[in-house]
């Protein structure tokens, strides 16, 4: 897939990018959790698009790395078109690794949190239903 494809609500977008550039991350609150949020500007040879960081993803993700995005999703801010993992993509750092990387050996893939999350939820669903008419207690 290829930045100039994408298309604003698009998702399950599997794309590889170059990060150019990285902005200041801010923090905020919502629903009474915090997290910390940035965009970066990317670009693969077909053009450029805006690259919403989340929360670890902010301290990982460095200018030069080359990115790749599993399942993404295409939204819109202002008009424009951002790219984002949401809750169920996945981001990899394919080249250029973080210092932490390097240091260990071994590819440093992003949004942990989100595909441990994604694997307890399946495993919650897979499972027998909690409230079935013999755990049930009448009043």
């Amino acid at each position: 897939m290829a930045i100039k494809d994408l298309q604003i609500r698009q998702g399950k977008v599997d794309i590889t990018v170059e990060v150019v550039e990285v902005s200041e991350a801010r923090e905020f609150e919502k629903f009474g959790r915090r997290g910390r949020v940035a965009s970066a500007k990317v670009k693969d040879s077909t053009g450029e698009i805006t690259l919403t960081l989340w929360n670890d993803q902010v301290d990982t993700v460095k200018a030069g790395q080359t990115i790749k995005i599993t399942n993404g999703y295409v939204s819109e801010f202002q008009g424009d078109p951002q790219l984002t993992t949401g809750k169920f993509g996945k981001l990899e750092i394919i080249e250029g690794e973080t210092k932490e990387a390097e240091e260990s050996g071994e590819p440093l893939y992003m949004n942990k949190d989100a595909e441990e999350e994604k694997k307890k939820i399946e495993e919650d669903f897979s499972e027998e239903p909690v409230f079935d008419e013999e755990n049930i207690e009448e009043e």
